[in-house]
């Protein structure tokens, strides 16, 4: 779909980078709300699998107040690969991040970081600086503050960088509901996305036991002896009195 569109993502050449997820710096967050990040970072990690987008992660001092990265991420993604930095902020400046995108081959980057405006936004200029296309998915990514991160998107996006949420890329990942894993995509969407999505599904699935097996429940007419006027007017394919079309 998106090999000839510069501005949407090709998952063919697509790269995940998953940048200081922690728990110490969750806390900070005060953009959106915890549970949210969370979630999206969580669809991020199943899509990525799910696309067979290559996936890597870090932390900045993981041993210290910044915490450990999420446990969603690895367990979601078996295959991402964890890269440790010796106390770089910007994970670019760690040689062995930039040599683990560079084995790829693909020049697509789908960036998120906590936080935006540090753990996000560093990488991003120096990739774009660097060649590369870079998507920031920013609702999977949270900073300290709602000014500091609107502050961000107006410094990558003239930088080069295209601002993008999770449900975008998991749609451009999925690309077409003609494919064997489509429900496996749509389970993400309900799981971490947008839950409400879950009551189309219900409802399709009950359209389609209808279909298939029949109505559950028979509904009997009222019997009072004699049929209304209403329903004689029905069989009679009229309208009642005083009753327009």
């Amino acid at each position: 779909m998106s090999k000839t569109i510069k501005t949407m993502i090709d998952p063919d050449d697509a790269v995940m980078l998953l940048i200081d997820h922690q728990s110490g710096l969750f806390q900070l967050v005060a953009d959106m709300d915890m549970l949210t990040l969370r979630n999206n970072v969580s669809a991020l990690a199943k899509v990525a699998h799910l696309g067979k987008i290559p996936t890597f992660t870090t932390a900045s001092v993981p041993d210290g107040p910044n915490g450990p990265l999420i446990p969603e991420i690895h367990k979601y993604n078996p295959d991402a690969v964890y890269i440790p930095r010796t106390g770089q902020i910007n994970a670019w400046d760690n040689p062995k991040w930039v040599e683990a995108i560079e084995k790829t081959g693909r020049k697509t980057l789908l960036i998120a970081g906590t936080l935006t405006s540090v753990c996000m936004a560093f990488p991003t200029l120096s990739a774009l600086a660097a060649g590369y296309k870079v998507f920031n998915i920013i609702d999977a990514s949270g900073n300290w503050s709602k000014m500091a991160t609107e502050i961000t998107l107006a410094r990558v996006v003239q930088a080069g960088a295209m601002p993008i949420d999770t449900y975008a890329v998991l749609a451009e990942i999925m690309s077409t509901w003609n494919r064997a894993d489509a429900m496996e995509f749509a389970t993400v969407m309900v799981d971490h996305i947008v839950p409400h999505y879950r009551l189309l599904m219900e409802s399709y699935d009950k359209a389609q036991s209808v279909e298939k097996v029949g109505h559950e429940t028979t509904l009997d007419l009222l019997d009072t002896g004699k049929d209304s006027e209403a329903t004689q007017a029905g069989k009679r394919g009229m309208q009642p009195a005083g009753m327009t079309r």
